[in-house]
């Protein structure tokens, strides 16, 4: 067996390479989790800057999703942003600048795709699932036609959810990990 520099072994004719125990770069790292944003969405608290919501009424996965998508696109811009002016301000030895951040901010938000961040909206939809098999979400009473209905009525309407009181007294623990909730350790 002959060791190389890189941390590749030779077995035979097989390289084997060491993977460190770090996680790579990028990965599925959120600025916030979907589980607490569905959760601060349905209480009404508008998180991220989306909008507020009647509680009573709740709200059609399809807006919860695409806010969830705004907010994402909104905190990873910031973060850019913020990250480039960090370095710019060690670099040149001055003062943050707010102003700055927030043309950065801009800039980086008008080049981000929609598709960059967050899930897809089928992902979306099973996890939803997984907050209703928990019975922390529930539908309203409240559906609407949806545009799926006008090129085939027997289709799914626009059904609004809300947070049941069993979501509303689950702790931030629960919250955090709602598999883990459900399934519990194997």
């Amino acid at each position: 067996m002959k060791s190389f520099a890189n941390g590749t072994e030779n077995y035979g004719r097989r390289k084997t390479v060491a993977e460190p125990l770090r996680p790579a770069r990028g990965g599925f790292l959120r600025p916030f989790g979907c589980a607490w944003f569905i959760r601060e969405f349905l209480l009404g608290h508008g998180p991220n800057g989306s909008a507020r919501i009647d509680t009573n009424l709740g709200a059609p996965q399809a807006d919860i999703f695409y806010y969830y998508k705004m907010s994402l696109r909104n905190a990873t811009a910031y973060d850019r942003a913020t990250r480039v002016e960090e370095k710019r301000v060690k670099w040149e030895g001055r003062p943050i600048d707010p102003e700055t951040i927030e043309r950065l901010a801009r800039r980086y938000l008008e080049r981000l795709p929609y598709k960059a961040t967050g899930a897809r909206y089928h992902s979306f939809v099973v996890y939803f699932s997984t907050l209703r098999r928990l019975g922390w979400v529930e539908p309203s009473g409240r559906e609407m036609p949806s545009a799926f209905q006008e090129h085939y009525p027997p289709g799914p309407p626009r059904r609004y959810y809300r947070l049941t009181e069993a979501g509303r007294a689950a702790g931030d623990t629960a919250w955090a990990n709602p598999y883990l909730t459900l399934y519990g350790r194997s």
